[in-house]
């Protein structure tokens, strides 16, 4: 369980137990209140011991935590725990100090998406989330995403997104650019995908068997359909999983991939591994070998190129003769005259 939850789970029994009129506690009936909260939620869980629960009182009566007021009564050898006023909760208390920050470092990441139309939202709710804690300070430009949000079609996000989990059927308009005609497609959408700074929709058209794509910034418009929507089910985590980027050939064959890579280049591709099979096979003093599990398509192809001279590909061999294609092609481009 992660520890995040963890603690909510504790400060939540702890907080309904110290404002129980009906029933006295002391650290032992805390401690066992808290370990059957949070064995109930993970059953693995092997609860706390009472060092954390006197951390997690002393936390909550800090002023990083909610400053709670609590009575010890004193009985014999045991002390029981309850709120000085009944009617206090920390669920009735402003956000304390760690709270106010982490929902900070939040809305400073979420500031980043304003503007975007799939994100319209954030515009709305920022400001009072703001005026309601306080949080304005001046953050400057902390951090900054790679996303583009002059591309075209990122308006059909949102009711793409609203289509796929109401699992309704749309008429698609679309411009292919390989078409100069517009056609139509009865489309039962399952899927919305992001590669390279722009977005595809993966689903069913009614006129083909198998599952399509169909990129966001060549479709003209939308609207919802009466066909029946045809139900799937894929796991798009797995469907995914041997291929980079979005073309997808279900009939292709995973194939293993021999790359070498250079002594330059390597501290990138080790950091920032190519897909997630990547495995390394051979380190020599000037280059590593590595190994990828993947369907070939042309977004690994591209990947490949991009990285210049400071890569060759060993294996296999049609996926050799395609690059040395375009990279022939390539160099036509650039003959001197």
């Amino acid at each position: 369980m992660a520890t995040t939850k963890n603690a909510t789970i504790r400060y939540q029994t702890l907080d309904r137990c110290f404002r129980n009129p009906g029933r006295r506690y002391d650290i032992e009936d805390l401690l066992e209140e808290c370990n059957k909260q949070l064995i109930d939620f993970e059953p693995m869980s092997d609860g706390i011991k009472k060092r954390q629960l006197y951390q997690d009182i002393k936390f909550m009566e800090s002023s990083q935590g909610w400053s709670i007021l609590l009575d010890r009564k004193k009985e014999g050898r045991i002390t029981y725990y309850k709120y000085e006023d009944v009617n206090f909760s920390i669920n009735n208390q402003p956000i304390n100090q760690l709270e106010a920050e982490q929902l900070k470092s939040a809305m400073i990441i979420l500031q980043r998406f304003k503007g975007l139309p799939q994100f319209k939202w954030i515009n709305e709710i920022l400001p009072k989330i703001d005026q309601a804690f306080s949080l304005t300070e001046d953050t400057g430009d902390i951090i900054s995403f790679d996303n583009n949000e002059f591309l075209k079609g990122l308006e059909f996000i949102d009711p793409l997104f609203k289509a796929i989990l109401y699992k309704k059927v749309i008429k698609i308009v679309y411009q292919s650019f390989k078409n100069p005609k517009q056609v139509e497609i009865v489309f039962s959408p399952y899927h919305l995908k992001e590669y390279n700074n722009r977005w595809f929709l993966f689903g069913k058209d009614s006129s083909y068997d198998n599952i399509i794509n169909i990129a966001l910034d060549r479709i003209v418009a939308i609207e919802e359909s009466s066909f029946q929507f045809e139900k799937c089910e894929i796991n798009f985590e797995d469907y995914f999983f041997d291929v980079l980027g979005v073309s997808y050939n279900p009939n292709q064959p995973v194939e293993k991939i021999i790359i070498r890579v250079s002594k330059a280049l390597w501290p990138y591709i080790e950091t920032k591994p190519l897909h997630g099979s990547q495995k390394v096979k051979d380190r020599q003093e000037d280059y590593v070998d590595i190994s990828l599990d993947l369907i070939l398509n042309y977004e690994l192809e591209t990947l490949l190129l991009s990285f210049g001279e400071k890569i060759k590909v060993l294996e296999p061999q049609s996926l050799v003769e395609k690059l040395k294609e375009r990279i022939y092609k390539l160099k036509d481009n650039y003959q001197c005259t």
